[in-house]
């Protein structure tokens, strides 16, 4: 089931990132990432009320999807994570280098001196993956840790509308 979520992380570049602030509501906002697998790396401003929420509290929250042009054809990844940031300069490098891959507009850009910019990494932890071609409100859950991956059963959220649509196809290589 990982191989599900790594899927939809690598065929997106942009994620919706839930952080915690400082009086206890959420803030979400949009980043550019790049994925190593179920780990997410992108970058933001050390200015930003985003870097100071992450800092304080390492729990976020990211969602990956696009709109498609049938409901049944959702597929979607929504994580919580365990968020910080990038220190060692190697896996720096290592994550620039892949931003700059999923993100061709960063190519002619070094990576970002570090007094302005912080690297940070979110490794996905609670998994929840959104498949609606096996069925309206299908999601399967997994939850990572210490090497190891625990698998819910499916959930198959009922939306009343599962007597009028039928199965989706899977495209060629799904």
């Amino acid at each position: 089931m990982e191989e599900k979520a790594i899927a939809i992380l690598d065929a997106h570049r942009i994620m919706s990132i839930a952080t915690v602030r400082p009086d206890g509501w959420p803030q979400n906002t949009v980043v550019g990432y790049a994925n190593d697998g179920l780990l997410v790396y992108f970058l933001v401003s050390r200015t930003s009320q985003k870097f100071a929420n992450i800092e304080r509290d390492g729990r976020v929250a990211i969602s990956v999807a696009r709109e498609p042009d049938d409901i049944r054809k959702i597929r979607a990844v929504y994580a919580g994570a365990e968020a910080s940031e990038v220190t060692d300069e190697d896996q720096r490098e290592r994550a620039w280098k892949l931003l700059a891959e999923r993100h061709p507009n960063l190519a002619a850009f070094e990576l970002p001196d570090r007094a302005r910019s912080a690297m940070m990494r979110a490794m996905c932890k609670y998994i929840s993956i959104l498949d609606f071609s096996e069925g309206l409100g299908h999601a399967d859950e997994l939850t990572v840790g210490a090497g190891i991956a625990l698998m819910e059963p499916a959930r198959a959220d009922d939306w009343g509308l599962s007597g009028l649509v039928s199965k989706v196809p899977r495209e060629p290589g799904e």
